[in-house]
């Protein structure tokens, strides 16, 4: 098979209309040609007078060698999703605690190699879920087992769905090809940076978590774990509480998947209590920053091009001569702001967008590296005390009924409350009132918040507009504990696996799928 390289598109066309431009420059024979595919698009926008699209088409041809002597063609092996074929030890035991990405995947790998695990999840399905989150949304009335960080999905469902990792691993592929197996549009299989978007993954989840039932798995959906047993360190049994009916059930496990999430504060303390090694480790806070999409859309294309263009996107990092960094996170093009606490008085923001990306704003987390020596103890937990403190400051400035703080950029800079809205409309709800976030952060987040902006604003034109809206805070971008694990990635405690974002392996659906399918099969082999 053969990879071409650096096609060059500047009209809005199928792929199969870039397939025969293809093979009409390079006079290649259709009956000659085996098969096709897309494997790479994306927009290149680094000349603002040349935006195009950059495709590569992989194909099997006859005769290939004769191609070869065009630098944009290269010889490529076929690759496809790894099939996991693992030896069946019909004495495990799954329990998976977490229905995200990370536990959906492990699940998805135990039921395709013959076992049924029991998926343990305090919140609802992503069906029900969705209700309460609207209802949060529109009525300011918080569901604490289930919400945008708790539930069938996890906290990714309500984000844009996002697909890009940092990680290499084979296993990223079958996590693309298994999206798509359950509904995801193809394209992501080729698009440099992937997306589902939220009303998309919706359906998907619900698909994944039919078929894992068609295979003999079980949920246990406002089921929360509060509690495990072990013989000879060893786990043995754990303890989970019916939330509907406020009854325990005992069940028996010697795998236990423990994918719970960056937020089980709760679970969290538990398993510390119960002796399980845990860490403190690095996170970051910041804000949600919204500016208008044209706004960035011209930044990132300019105005020549005539192409029907995606809603731009950006990631940018800056370096503070404090020592600290500022970056975008989880930028979501056309989105709107979420509301995403999971306590009681506390407010916490997340960007979302739907799949089409259509909508007015622009929004990503601007965010402040955090280091343990920041929190006010040594506590593996101390980093929850510190994320906690800011989300209820967060709250009370907001002014009760879960309304968020919100500031122009300007108005922030000067160290002054906000007095109005310019062209920026914040798209967070319930509602919104106008402060200073100053107040509320530590000094350290603020200065280091308004250099990077600044900076940014070199590299993105309009970045550090006066009317930009910032909305506080943003403090559950990744955990601040890992629970620790060795190389089969075991716990200190026999039998239980820390898994994904919330044990610290993960930052992302993609990684946590991945980090949930590694911990399966670590299992099965054990």
């Amino acid at each position: 098979m053969i990879r071409i390289s650096n096609i060059k598109i500047y009209e809005d066309i199928s792929n199969e209309e870039v397939f025969n431009l293809v093979i009409k420059k390079y006079k290649m024979i259709k009956e000659n040609i085996n098969e096709w595919h897309i494997s790479k698009k994306s927009v290149d926008a680094r000349k603002k007078d040349d935006v195009h699209y950059s495709y590569s088409i992989d194909i099997e041809i006859k005769n290939e060698e004769k191609f070869l002597k065009d630098k944009n063609i290269s010889k490529i092996q076929p690759t496809s999703s790894p099939e996991i074929q693992l030896n069946m030890n019909k004495s495990i035991k799954p329990v998976i605690v977490g229905a995200g990405p990370a536990g959906l995947f492990a699940a998805l790998t135990f039921v395709q190699n013959g076992y049924k695990p029991i998926i343990i999840e305090q919140g609802q399905t992503v069906e029900e879920r969705t209700k309460s989150v609207d209802n949060f949304i529109n009525n300011g009335i918080l569901n604490t087992n289930s919400n945008v960080q708790f539930g069938e999905g996890g906290a990714g469902t309500f984000s844009d769905g996002k697909l890009t990792s940092g990680i290499n691993s084979p296993y990223c592929k079958k996590v693309l090809q298994e999206f798509v197996n359950f509904g995801a549009p193809e394209q992501i299989l080729y698009l440099t940076k992937p997306h589902i978007g939220t009303d998309n993954l919706i359906n998907i989840i619900k698909n994944i978590r039919e078929y894992i039932i068609s295979k003999g798995g079980q949920f246990l959906f406002n089921a929360k774990f509060i509690d495990f047993e072990t013989v000879n360190n060893n786990v043995s049994k754990i303890s989970v509480l019916h939330l509907d009916n406020n009854s325990v059930e005992t069940i028996e496990a010697n795998v236990l998947i423990l994918a719970i999430g960056h937020s089980s504060r709760d679970t969290f303390k538990k398993i510390y209590e119960k002796g399980l090694f845990l860490e403190p480790k690095n996170f970051s806070v910041g804000v949600r920053i919204e500016h208008l999409q044209s706004e960035i859309n011209k930044a990132q294309y300019g105005t020549i091009t005539k192409l029907k263009l995606p809603s731009a996107d950006y990631k940018l990092a800056y370096h503070s001569p404090s020592g600290r960094s500022c970056y975008t996170f989880c930028m979501c093009p056309g989105g709107v702001v979420m509301p995403s606490s999971s306590e009681q008085n506390t407010i916490v923001t997340n960007g979302m967008s739907y799949f089409a990306r259509d909508g007015k704003n622009a929004n990503s987390a601007v965010l402040v590296n955090v280091m343990p020596s920041d929190f006010d103890n040594n506590s593996p937990l101390a980093g929850i005390d510190f994320q906690k403190n800011l989300e209820e400051k967060s709250f009370i400035l907001g002014g009760s009924n879960y309304f968020a703080p919100v500031q122009r950029f300007e108005d922030f800079d000067k160290n002054i409350k906000s007095e109005f809205i310019g062209s920026v409309n914040p798209s967070y709800k319930p509602g919104y009132t106008l402060s200073n976030l100053n107040d509320i952060m530590p000094e350290f987040v603020s200065d280091t918040l308004k250099e990077g902006i600044k900076y940014f604003d070199t590299k993105l034109h309009g970045f550090a507009n006066p009317d930009s809206i910032l909305t506080g805070m943003e403090t559950r971008s990744s955990s601040p504990v890992r629970i620790l694990r060795n190389e089969n990635f075991i716990s200190n405690v026999g039998g239980i696996y820390p898994c994904g974002e919330g044990a610290g392996y993960a930052g992302g659906i993609m990684s946590a799928a991945v980090d949930g399918i590694k911990c399966a099969i670590a299992a099965i082999e054990k």
